[in-house]
């Protein structure tokens, strides 16, 4: 074989290699129509206050949750997320200490988001919404004062702040902090005793995502 038809053959091999191998892809980021689910931990602790006809105040404990959401990218930008995650409170008044019994929530809340540098692997991002919470569960404490008691439905406000990061080209860790601005009605003893609550709580929350 001459050298020529020598050389010939070696850019044939490479040219076939080329097609057989081709060039390793590079990260594409978030854009419009990708979906999100993340799974995180989530830290949720209210920041109470309360008006009650018997006066005081009350106090609220703090939960550690799992949660799961699900956003949505109608631009490369700007998304919608959905969360679920659900938590249990133990409830009582202050400064007298009456135990209120325990009460669990169901919070759904929905915010529209704009994503700062989302084609870039470190991806900050921010939101406002709407959340509603479903009381259920009232549960008075065995042999309080407190007979019965009964937390009214409420729609509230979030603010959001978040960061993803991509440690892959799908996969991500993400940190994020919502504000939700929540009031409820509460009646205990068939009315014999309401409150107007504020619990306002902060969600923290860490956890891993995969982009669709």
């Amino acid at each position: 074989m001459t050298i020529g038809k020598k050389l010939g053959a070696a850019a044939l091999g490479v040219a076939m290699a080329g097609v057989a191998l081709p060039a390793h892809a590079e990260f594409q980021g978030k854009s419009a129509g990708d979906v999100m689910v993340r799974a995180r931990a989530l830290w949720v602790a209210p920041d109470e206050s309360a008006s009650t006809t018997i006066g005081g105040d009350v106090d609220v404990s703090n939960d550690f949750v799992p949660e799961i959401d699900f956003t949505y990218f109608v631009t490369d930008n700007i998304a919608l997320e959905l969360i679920a995650a659900t938590t249990q409170h133990d409830v009582s008044h202050t400064p007298t200490g009456i135990n209120l019994g325990e009460v669990s929530l169901l919070p759904p809340t929905l915010t529209l988001q704009y994503h700062f540098m989302p084609k870039e692997r470190f991806s900050p991002y921010i939101g406002a919404g709407l959340n509603y919470t479903f009381f259920y569960d009232e549960d008075p404490a065995a042999g309080s004062a407190v007979t019965s008691i009964d937390y009214e439905n409420s729609v509230g406000y979030a603010l959001q702040a978040g960061v993803d990061y991509a440690v892959a080209d799908n996969w991500y860790v993400n940190f994020d902090v919502k504000k939700i601005f929540l009031s409820t009605d509460v009646s205990m003893n068939g009315g014999a005793i309401t409150a107007d609550v504020d619990l306002d709580p902060w969600l923290v929350g860490a956890g891993v995502g995969y982009r669709f």
